[in-house]
């Protein structure tokens, strides 16, 4: 047995993944993936392929000479560069507690505004744009009018020791209910707002907000978030105030980093129950 992007792979399903490519030379590595999911059952929870993450794992079968995939057909595009536009130019100051601001309210990202979300955060946010993984809900909040802050949800940390000891379930629990935690993968306030308590008051509706939103998209209910916050730039003040729980900081390896050795930034590891039998749940 043979353990790629989680699952494990007898050899027997080796051996059909072998033939099913020896025997159909026409299909793609997209049709490979797909068809090897129906052949596996290997689904997401919302019943659909887990393809991508077939993909993946064919492709390391590939390097490792397991199996033999067709030459690539994608054509490669070249990586895009996101322009600053004057659309998301610095605005005056707001100096404005919270309390004294118009009414927040949340506007999900759509196809029509999302190169907008994608500017504010690769031109503002210190870690810049990157897609996120998996599932995902990106957010832009607004007072009254005017955009204030950013907000982007993704796919869990496939494992981390502070969240998986803070839960306390097994490899198996981990592996079968990770979908039910939702990665805070970016938050931004824009930094001409100037507002005591907008973090705060920002993730507290967050909370409200996002699980019937992800549900409604996924049809998944997620019962707990998670939130990495960079240690030497943030006190995580706002997530305290909003009462996440810290449950403890990361070894900085990263998950390519060498055993032993800190390869990228520490950071304290929040979480925060949406649903008070949360642990049940995960452990179920």
């Amino acid at each position: 047995m043979i353990r790629y992007c989680g699952r494990n792979f007898t050899p027997e399903e080796l051996d059909l993944i072998i033939n099913l490519i020896k025997n159909n030379p026409k299909f793609n590595r997209t049709r490979l993936s797909k068809e090897v999911c129906r052949m596996l059952q290997w689904l997401k929870p919302d019943g659909k392929f887990k393809d991508m993450s077939c993909r993946v794992a064919m492709l390391r079968m590939h390097k490792n000479g397991i199996i033999v995939l067709p030459p690539s057909t994608r054509i490669k595009r070249p990586v895009r560069i996101i322009e600053f536009t004057p659309a998301t130019e610095p605005q005056s100051p707001v100096l404005k507690s919270v309390d004294r601001l118009p009414p927040l309210h949340f506007r999900m990202v759509n196809k029509t505004n999302s190169a907008l979300w994608n500017e504010y955060i690769e031109r503002y946010h210190y870690l810049g744009y990157t897609p996120l993984p998996g599932a995902q809900l990106r957010y832009f909040i607004y007072a009254g009018e005017q955009i204030v802050a950013l907000t982007g949800f993704g796919a869990a940390a496939w494992q981390t020791a502070p969240r998986d000891q803070f839960i306390g379930w097994s490899h198996e629990q981990r592996k079968k209910n990770l979908h039910l935690v939702t990665n805070n993968a970016r938050f931004l306030i824009l930094p001409w707002i100037k507002s005591k308590n907008l973090a705060s008051k920002i993730l507290s509706m967050t909370a409200r907000n996002l699980p019937d939103d992800w549900e409604e998209r996924y049809n998944i209910r997620p019962v707990l978030l998670e939130s990495f916050v960079e240690k030497k730039r943030f006190t995580g003040t706002c997530y305290k105030a909003a009462n996440w729980q810290l449950c403890g900081q990361t070894k900085g390896r990263g998950k390519l980093g060498p055993a032993g050795e800190i390869s990228v930034p520490i950071k304290d590891v929040w979480v925060y129950p949406l649903d008070n039998k949360f642990k049940n749940i995960l452990k179920n």
